[in-house]
């Protein structure tokens, strides 16, 4: 099976297996049926005779048979639910005490409808363990088969006894094909109807002929005038044209196909290539396409930053590997057709072994050739170049290592390690040309000129896209369509927690219904602060205490709804409950301690946006309330985060809890020898004239006390708002510097004088001792 064919399959069959509403279930099982399909496939299995595709159809057939008996296990979910609610209800019988006749007749006989709702849940139950364990024994002889035919040696290619009859093998196939074709020619009747469909034969190979030649020609030209000629989304166009070089051509493929068919000269094994040549072409294109892309002609569209010349080297390298896994194809078919001994194919083999190996090595030195430069901090780039020279140092070992394992006798072994690096090499460049489709993409719905490498949208789309290929991949290196199957029905299945079972549906269920009521609650929260609650006589404190309450309780509430809804059993989950209580109690009662007061200071108030508080030293406006901590704006634009609980624990001054009316306090000294009273007069009259400052309650005058170098007042005024409680202070400051001028009231200055007790000391120590003698005496504090 070639790689697109994989790619094919793998997306057609994830599709198929989508889980699919159905209006009507059938909910009654054939039992006898079932022992009869299990009864074969236990025997076939034990008996170990069965063909792998014999055994590959019993799977399937019982995989049906488990996915019947998993939907019989919820028959009747809702009837047992409320019957066991009943039998709760009756109490639990208390030992050595007899019950009362009718609550004991009512418990047989609400047991006995139990039992006889279960019974159909039982049987299911056994039949799907019994389904799942046939499928792990078929699945382990398969595998056993698989890796037995993968390591078994055959004869050795280098042998030169085997190279004469491989010689005439292939021989004997070539010229049968035109043997057939001569034959079919040699009869009247066939070429009277050759003659007639002659018309038709040509239009359809003309037809094919231009699309195959001339196709990928006009896609390159399409190309180009986008290139040229659009601007924003060119990458999007440029793509989706650059798709035309796989249509048209192939399209072409299609009719010649047509046409050779409709000449009649075709024999069996003609039909048996020609059946597949779209297929070989899709192979081709499709291995030239993502080659082009990787590695274009310009510049500016290279995906790895590999030279020009190289580029071209690597396109051709691709192109013939594509050629080198459709002739494997080819010989293929020959060998089942004409059934070669191994010999003839370990020696018709080798020769494709060692071109691929040749190619291998030949891509696997370009990649290592990936270089980036040093200043380059685009961390995408530096990312695909590891993993290209990576990829690379791979090739180059199985690229040397294939071969000898084919000469030795692997051949198996070395077409599957050789084939598999190429397509694995051809998935990575298509996960590259890929993911930059994205980014374009993105660009373009986003009205951005170019790629942004920092968005997140298309890394996590690319993420994706990564583990959506590890299916392809796991194919590729030669897992079976059904390992993938049924890691896809475990899935589904999803995962047993007590007596309930949690499948990926449930958690869908549980997204859905949450976004719906987070959705609801952001609206009702917008709905609210800006239509309802500015029409309320509450201030902005309460009416955020208000938005965010209803917050936390709509986010409850839906994901309460979300988990009944899912189907989700709490009950069954007590055990982690419990351990998850300790863990909250041990290892986050801090945080559990914050959201606690978070939930208190919405309540109670102390504090609300636009406060300005004092806490630990801290002093600023409040800027925003949160879960777990309050963010607090310093008057030097710097945000100081504090935990709630310090808040709700801690001592906390609110400047405007209520109001914003405050008391400033100016201090201010005046020589000694000055009039106080007049001082007193001078300072109340500043006082009364401040715009800021109410006149009820008065202010006041303070005469503090006799200071060192001063007698110290105080300027005690109610201002309106004590936000400008440091403006007001500066404009006081101001009008006593003038008004005492003009009154000539002194406002002293600290003084010290320094007196020298031994100065014949310092006389005796010379002119050095002077000099300070003399600074020290002029010294002033």
């Amino acid at each position: 099976m070639t790689f697109w064919s994989v790619l094919r399959a793998f997306c057609v069959a994830v599709f198929l297996s989508l889980p699919i509403a159905s209006f009507a279930q059938n909910t009654t099982l054939d039992y006898d049926a079932w022992q009869s399909v299990a009864q074969r496939a236990e025997n076939a299995v034990e008996n170990g005779r069965a063909s792998s595709s014999a055994l590959e159809t019993l799977r399937s057939q019982i995989a049906d048979w488990r996915e019947q008996f998993l939907d019989a296990q919820q028959t009747n979910q809702a009837r047992i639910t409320t019957l066991e609610s009943q039998v709760a209800a009756l109490g639990t019988p208390v030992e050595g005490v007899d019950e009362a006749s009718d609550i004991a007749a009512r418990r047989v006989e609400l047991d006995e409808q139990l039992l006889r709702l279960r019974t159909p849940i039982v049987a299911a139950e056994e039949a799907y363990n019994r389904a799942d364990g046939v499928i792990k024994e078929i699945d382990n002889l398969i595998r056993e088969r698989q890796t037995e035919e993968l390591l078994s040696g055959g004869p050795s290619p280098l042998n030169p006894a085997y190279w004469a009859p491989a010689i005439e093998d292939f021989s004997k196939s070539t010229f049968a094909i035109g043997a057939e074709i001569s034959s079919a020619f040699q009869s009247d009747a066939q070429r009277k109807t050759l003659w007639r469909d002659f018309p038709e034969v040509v239009i359809l190979l003309v037809i094919g002929l231009v699309l195959v030649l001339r196709g990928r020609r006009w896609s390159l030209k399409i190309v180009d005038v986008l290139r040229r000629y659009t601007n924003r989304g060119s990458g999007v166009w440029r793509f989706i044209a650059s798709l035309l070089q796989i249509v048209l051509p192939l399209f072409g493929l299609a009719f010649l196909v047509e046409g050779a068919f409709e000449t009649g000269l075709i024999g069996l094994r003609g039909t048996l290539l020609l059946d597949q040549v779209t297929n070989y072409g899709l192979l081709f294109l499709a291995f030239w396409w993502v080659a082009g892309q990787l590695f274009p002609k310009t510049d500016d569209d290279a995906v790895l930053p590999i030279g020009q010349s190289h580029r071209a080297g690597a396109r051709w390298f691709i192109a013939a590997s594509a050629l080198i896994l459709i002739a494997a194809q080819v010989l293929q078919v020959m060998a089942i057709y004409d059934d070669w001994s191994d010999a003839t194919r370990a020696v018709l083999g080798l020769p494709l072994l060692v071109l691929t190996g040749i190619v291998l090595f030949r891509l696997g030195t370009l990649l290592r050739g990936a270089t980036v430069d040093q200043l380059d901090d685009d961390e995408g780039r530096q990312y695909r170049v590891r993993m290209a020279k990576l990829l690379g140092q791979a090739a180059i070992v199985v690229a040397i290592v294939g071969p000898i394992i084919a000469a030795l006798g692997y051949g198996t072994a070395a077409a599957r390690l050789m084939f598999s690096s190429i397509a694995t090499l051809m998935l990575f460049g298509l996960l590259l040309v890929v993911q930059g489709f994205i980014e374009d993409v993105f660009a373009f719905l986003t009205r951005k000129s170019g790629r942004d490498d920092d968005s997140l949208i298309p890394v996590l789309l690319g993420f994706l896209l990564v583990i959506a290929s590890l299916p392809i991949l796991a194919l590729i290196w030669g897992a079976r369509w059904a390992d993938i199957t049924e890691v896809w029905t475990r899935f589904q299945e999803g995962f047993a927690i007590g007596d309930s079972r949690i499948s990926p549906i449930d958690f869908i269920t549980f997204a859905v219904i949450f976004a719906i009521g987070y959705t609801a609650t952001r609206l009702l929260q917008g709905a609210m602060r800006t239509t309802i609650l500015p029409r309320t006589k509450l201030d902005a404190g309460g009416r955020n205490a208000i938005v965010s309450g209803i917050g936390y309780v709509g986010i409850f509430l839906a994901a309460l709804i979300a988990i009944s809804s899912a189907g989700i059993d709490l009950s069954s989950l007590a055990i982690v409950a419990g351990a998850l209580s300790v863990g909250i109690g041990f290892g986050l009662q801090n945080i559990v301690s914050n959201f606690v007061s978070g939930i208190i200071l919405l309540i109670e108030r102390p504090i609300a946006e636009g406060d300005w508080i004092e806490v630990g030293g801290k002093m600023g406006y409040v800027r925003g309330i949160s879960v777990r901590s309050t963010r607090i704006e310093t008057f030097d634009r710097t945000d100081v985060i504090v935990p709630n609980a310090d808040l709700v624990s801690g001592m906390v001054t609110n400047w405007t809890r209520g109001k914003t009316v405050g008391r400033v306090i100016v201090p201010v000294g005046v020589a000694y020898g000055t009039d106080t009273r007049k001082v007193e007069d001078v300072l109340l009259k500043i006082a009364r004239e401040h715009p800021m400052v109410l006149l009820n309650p008065e202010p006041s005058i303070v005469f503090q006390g006799f200071g060192a170098d001063s007698m110290d007042f105080e300027i005690r005024a109610i201002l309106r708002d004590v936000n400008y409680v440091l403006s007001v202070k500066s404009d006081m400051n101001h009008l006593i510097a003038a008004r005492f001028a003009e009154e000539g009231i002194e406002i002293p200055f600290a003084q010290r004088d320094v007196w020298i007790r031994n100065p014949e000391t310092l006389a005796q120590a010379g002119p050095a001792g002077l000099a300070a003698q003399t600074a020290d005496e002029e010294t002033r504090e």
